[in-house]
């Protein structure tokens, strides 16, 4: 049996390696064992299913992997909690890998490829930041695509801009369309709320409730679901809410770990399939990354919070927003404010259909994760 290592610098990113390995388990003549190498985090714990198994060193740092753009003060505090002793245990798996391991696929950035690279085995990138949307790979970056031996990238204008730099990349499918299928709507009205899988999503999903809130005001026919990750803690979360002056009933349902109650809102905690919760969601407010762009392939509306913030979390919006492109609205951080402009925004269906052919478009078709496990088995066949 061919053994193939992925290795995922981030959460979304372990998401979509999942979803290629469940691919090559449907390919016909084909027998692969699939592991996952989180760089960045523990990984997605049991959303992987059957497919993947997690190994090698792994630990989650302050930072949560947003380090780009010269993010000084995030590697520092990666540094404190240890991120150059993990670094080194991770680059001595990878260095090891080389006699357990046929190829490796690396999945997020060029940070993730030049670390596939130290495995010393045939290197298949997928990757997932970089767009012509958003910035193009430099020539650094290029360098190392040169050295993978097969490339796949988000959208055939990157794939069309890599090949005439000299970089045999394609597009075949954007893995990201594939990672929520569509499932029975939940039977009511609901505004679907994304806080993320970093550690951040926490506060997050209190700013992002307290709109909810105010917005019940304006529209006491809207319900909330609210996303829980499978990285992260629902308990938690209800006790930030209940902080926040919302009624909680904890153990509502094995989808619905808890529920809560301000004023007009209900809200409902979902750990269930996320194609269920977008099926149900008119739109999503949210601060997440790879789930805000799931939405957008699905053809929902996304609503993000545009705050003053400095740093990550702020050079991640507005990547975003280049991202999605009229997929995306972004309204005022402050409750009423923010309520007020969703309220228009759900008023309006022409804009609401406009929101969800726009994010189609720029996230592209599904049936990437089969076309890219096909390459792979090709590559260790």
């Amino acid at each position: 049996m061919r053994r193939i290592l992925f290795a995922a610098n981030g959460n979304g990113e372990s998401a979509i390696a999942a979803r290629i390995a469940a691919a090559t388990q449907t390919l016909e003549a084909t027998s692969l064992a699939c592991d996952l190498f989180p760089l960045v985090g523990t990984g997605p714990g049991s959303a992987s299913g059957d497919a993947l198994c997690v190994v090698g060193p792994r630990r989650v740092m302050p930072s949560g992997g947003l380090v780009a753009m010269g993010n000084v003060r995030a590697l520092a505090s990666d540094l404190r909690a240890g991120f150059a002793v993990l670094l080194a245990e991770q680059l001595a798996f990878l260095a090891r890998a080389h006699a357990h391991y046929d190829a490796v696929v690396a999945v997020g950035d060029a940070f993730a490829l030049a670390m596939a690279l130290v495995a010393r085995r045939p290197t298949v990138f997928v990757g997932t930041a970089k767009s012509l949307y958003v910035a193009p790979y430099g020539p650094g970056e290029r360098a190392l695509l040169r050295r993978a031996t097969r490339i796949f990238v988000r959208d055939e204008a990157t794939a069309a801009r890599l090949r005439d730099q000299g970089v045999a990349a394609s597009a075949p499918g954007n893995v990201i369309a594939d990672l929520a299928t569509r499932a029975v709507t939940p039977g009511k009205r609901y505004l679907g709320i994304l806080p993320g899988s970093r550690m951040e999503a926490y506060a997050d999903g209190v700013r992002l409730a307290r709109v909810a809130r105010a917005l019940g005001q304006l529209d006491p026919h809207l319900g909330a679901l609210f996303s829980v990750a499978p990285t992260l803690d629902a308990a938690r979360f209800a006790d930030g809410l209940a902080a926040d002056g919302w009624s909680v009933t904890m153990g509502a349902g094995n989808d619905v770990p808890f529920e809560a109650r301000a004023g007009a809102m209900h809200l409902r905690a979902w750990t269930g399939d996320l194609g269920t919760l977008l099926s149900g969601s008119v739109a999503v407010l949210g601060q997440a990354g790879t789930a805000n762009e799931q939405a957008a392939a699905f053809g929902v509306p996304v609503i993000a919070l545009d705050d003053d913030r400095a740093g990550a979390s702020a050079w991640y919006r507005m990547r975003q927003a280049r991202l999605l492109g009229d997929a995306l609205a972004l309204v005022p951080e402050a409750p009423d404010r923010g309520a007020a402009a969703i309220a228009l925004l759900l008023g309006d269906p022409t804009r609401l259909a406009a929101m969800a052919d726009a994010g189609r478009a720029r996230m592209g078709a599904p049936g990437g994760a089969r076309a890219i496990a096909a390459q792979i088995a090709e590559v260790v066949a």
